[in-house]
């Protein structure tokens, strides 16, 4: 609707302080004639009078307008806080209460902003999360000229989390109002970290403060929680209800351990969510140590020595046994060792205190009573690492199968030894375990697991020959006999090389191979590095992509179960990449935890925070935005218990909110689409007044 303003504007011939000038000398001219009471005064005021006014050159200026509504913004709060109990019901009728009352309002523009929580890749990367409505208002008023903005209204829990800075700007040009969906004094328990470290020793606790709220129990109340270790349950605790706590984790493996503690939930708290609590903690490991025991001197012995001193998280303590204690060949005293073999406190008393435990072309000579050997067997079963590196006597009656050490070890031997050249060569099983996987010039497999391509590893020329019991072959030599055989007991892992010539590898004969990785790997196996389990599930986050790896021996791999943190699943099927590997990939739209599980493995994934700020408090408060309604002059009503609000619209410079009431400013803005002038003193007749009243000043003066 287009409508009109008429007013008077004025723009002098002659500058304005010229025309003051001049003023002030013909008033005070007129105000000396009347003072000597000269005649004819009052008409030569007249002709001051009409040149001043010609001078002012008023001018009357119309202005066509064409009205522009003001805005008013409507910000529906539809974050998963606003899920719980009658909330989304109380936001629906706020809304359509307010649309129904803005509706007869023709002169304003409504534009609703329905802000999900669902938050991108950058807000992600910056760590923001929980309800960002201030972010959202500031964007949807961003294009909004400040003379046309009406208001804003929020429909929302008061649970906001960027409302503190929005209120140090105070950038608000226009009332903001508030409507609560909860009611006041609602009750709900949370658990949450104090402090917590971002990663400890392996095998040694950490220590972790929490502390459980809950405004329905009487402080210090005791609440059964439930720890949780990579989703499997450890231990039960109680925890004082509304006080600081202390509780101890116990870290079992390297890498990344997701610690959850779940409080018991109770009637009348808003919602369980909170109850659970998460942190990651990582797992190094201390210095590892390695105890390396050979029989005898060999070629292959540097081999070992340099792999194991040249990494340096490893401790080694290496003996060689030259000669058995018995042994009387008149070799000098001073040519002998000044230290003995301390055997009692090697593999009595810190046998424990070491990771991984080597045998080198070992044999039984006496050095190693068959009670030490029966304490290595218990030190493996209770999650120690062995590994037997053969030579030729494990085909001899002084094999160490012949030991304590023969219901750990995979394989026994036929008492046969291969003494000819044979390329060693990944089998199938091998191809799919991380142990051999990938190494340097080993073939590979398509993904149906046909061969395509052999190893094209440099010849070894011996081999002891065994049958395997138990393990899984990964490399096998001449004959297709076993070369490398990994095996789990108990809770502890054997690894069983059935050849002293892999140092031929190291010396580069007929090129050689990877020895160097293909023992490092092995060693880390044994010492149970999470990166080399041969079955095993892996979720990691890239942003709000989550991707998925399930490795395992087996062919037929299971599809997984992704359970996301409003507890919805869903079947991940995975697609075969390579023998014994499936991955998948997906977008998630959810921040917090996702839990994955084939039924046999669980493992857990964090997008965003571990511990959404979204579910931190689930209680309505007004607290948060109290301070920007307070600025901006606006309203706060709590609905479910107030009733909703009048609507009305007010000028400018009036209150915006009342007791029952909240209010839109009537900026009445307009944009000027013509404007007319009309001279107010023609010059015909600014000329013909001023001649006249001059004459008849004149004439009045001469009478």
């Amino acid at each position: 609707m287009i409508g009109g303003a008429t007013n008077i504007a004025f723009d002098p011939l002659i500058p304005w302080e010229i025309l003051a000038l001049a003023g002030f000398v013909g008033i005070g001219l007129i105000i000396a004639g009347f003072w000597r009471r000269a005649s004819g005064m009052g008409w030569r005021l007249g002709t001051l009078a009409a040149l001043l006014a010609a001078l002012v050159n008023p001018t009357l200026v119309n202005e066509e307008r064409n009205p522009k509504p003001d805005v008013a913004v409507i910000v529906v709060d539809e974050t998963p806080s606003q899920g719980i109990g009658g909330r989304p019901a109380a936001t629906t009728d706020a809304l359509a209460r307010i649309d129904a009352a803005l509706a007869p309002m023709r002169d304003l523009e409504v534009r609703t902003i329905r802000l999900t929580g669902k938050i991108g890749e950058s807000e992600k990367a910056r760590g923001k999360g929980g309800t960002r409505l201030m972010e959202a208002v500031n964007r949807a008023v961003s294009d909004i000229p400040k003379r046309r903005l009406a208001g804003v209204i929020a429909i929302t829990d008061g649970q906001v989390h960027d409302a503190k800075d929005a209120a140090a700007r105070d950038d608000l040009p226009a009332p903001f109002h508030v409507l609560l969906t909860g009611e006041r004094g609602e009750s709900d328990r949370l658990l949450r970290v104090e402090r917590a470290p971002s990663f400890g020793m392996v095998g040694r606790d950490v220590s972790m403060s929490i502390r459980l709220e809950d405004n329905g129990v009487a402080d210090g109340t005791s609440i059964p929680v439930i720890l949780r270790l990579d989703g499997e349950d450890v231990a039960k605790l109680m925890v004082p209800a509304n006080r600081s706590h202390e509780i101890k984790v116990p870290l079992k493996h390297g890498g990344e351990t997701i610690v959850e503690l779940v409080a018991e939930s109770r009637d009348g708290e808003l919602g369980t969510i909170n109850n659970r609590m998460v942190h990651a903690i990582n797992g190094v490991r201390d210095r590892l140590r390695v105890l390396l025991v050979s029989g005898a001197p060999h070629a292959g012995e540097r081999t070992w020595r340099s792999l194991l001193k040249a990494d340096p998280s490893v401790d080694l303590v290496h003996f060689t046994i030259l000669r058995p204690p018995e042994k009387q060949d008149g070799t000098p005293i001073r040519e002998l060792s000044l230290i003995a073999f301390p055997v009692r406190e090697l593999f009595e008393l810190k046998l424990d205190e070491f990771d991984l435990v080597i045998f080198d072309r070992y044999r039984r000579r006496g050095v190693l009573p068959r009670a030490y050997l029966a304490n290595i067997v218990e030190y493996v079963r209770k999650g120690g690492a062995l590994l037997e590196a053969s030579g030729p006597t494990f085909a001899t009656r002084l094999s160490l199968a012949n030991s304590p050490l023969r219901d750990i070890l995979p394989a026994f031997p036929t008492g046969q030894i291969i003494e000819r050249g044979f390329r060693p060569r990944i089998t199938d099983n091998g191809y799919r375990h991380p142990v051999t996987s990938g190494l340097a010039r080993g073939g590979r497999l398509d993904a149906d697991g046909a061969r395509v391509e052999e190893a094209s590893w440099g010849r070894w020329l011996r081999q002891i020959e065994a049958t395997p019991d138990r393990g899984v072959v990964l490399i096998d030599g001449a004959e297709e006999k076993p070369l490398l055989i990994l095996d789990r007991v108990g809770e502890g892992r054997v690894a069983h090389l059935l050849s002293d010539h892999i140092w031929l590898w190291s010396r580069g004969y007929e090129g050689g191979g990877p020895q160097a990785e293909m023992l490092r790997r092995t060693a880390h196996w044994l010492m149970k590095e999470p990166e080399l389990e041969e079955n095993d599930l892996s979720a990691v986050v890239q942003g709000s992509r989550i991707d998925i790896k399930r490795r395992s021996l087996e062919s037929d791999l299971t599809p997984v179960t992704m359970t996301r943190p409003d507890g919805t699943t869903e079947t991940v099927p995975l697609t075969v990449t390579a023998p014994g590997l499936g991955t998948a990939s997906f977008e998630t739209d959810q921040v917090g935890l996702h839990g994955f599980s084939d039924g046999e493995l669980i493992r857990l994934a964090a997008v965003g925070a571990l511990n959404p700020v979204e579910f931190a408090d689930l209680r309505t408060s007004e607290a948060k935005l109290a301070p920007i309604v307070e600025a901006t002059g606006g309203g706060l009503h709590w609905t479910a218990e107030d009733g909703f609000p009048g609507l009305r619209r007010v000028r400018p410079g009036r209150a915006t909110a009342g007791r029952d009431w909240i209010g839109l400013r009537a900026n009445e803005d307009y944009v000027v689409t013509g404007v007319s002038l009309t001279p107010l003193m023609p010059d015909l007749l600014v000329l013909m007044l001023i001649l006249g009243l001059a004459t008849i000043a004149w004439r009045r003066e001469g009478a």
